[in-house]
């Protein structure tokens, strides 16, 4: 569950800025993207920020993240530390 509003990474050249936010109940996962390079790989950003969240076992969360041309390893830090900084608790693996 994500507590209170958070954020990781910066605007500068690959990098991508991470923002999360509490959403309401059965709201789901809504990912704001804006990207240098949204229409040749907006979906796979995309699906690299939703297998972050749903690691963590999140169901409603707001997530805004601005690209400015990060690999996916960047994508998937930036997003666990702002989950981090939100108070979100990563699911133990079985």
């Amino acid at each position: 569950m994500v507590n209170k509003t958070a954020q990781a990474g910066t605007l500068e050249s690959n990098d991508i800025m991470i923002t999360v936010a509490p959403a309401r109940q059965c709201s789901g996962i809504v990912i704001d993207l804006e990207s240098i390079v949204l229409p040749q790989y907006g979906q796979t950003i995309r699906k690299v920020i939703l297998q972050a969240v749903q690691a963590y076992g999140i169901a409603n969360a707001y997530i805004k993240a601005i690209d400015r041309g990060a690999l996916d390893y960047t994508i998937r830090a930036r997003t666990e530390a702002a989950l981090q900084r939100s108070g979100a608790a990563k699911r133990a693996f079985r």
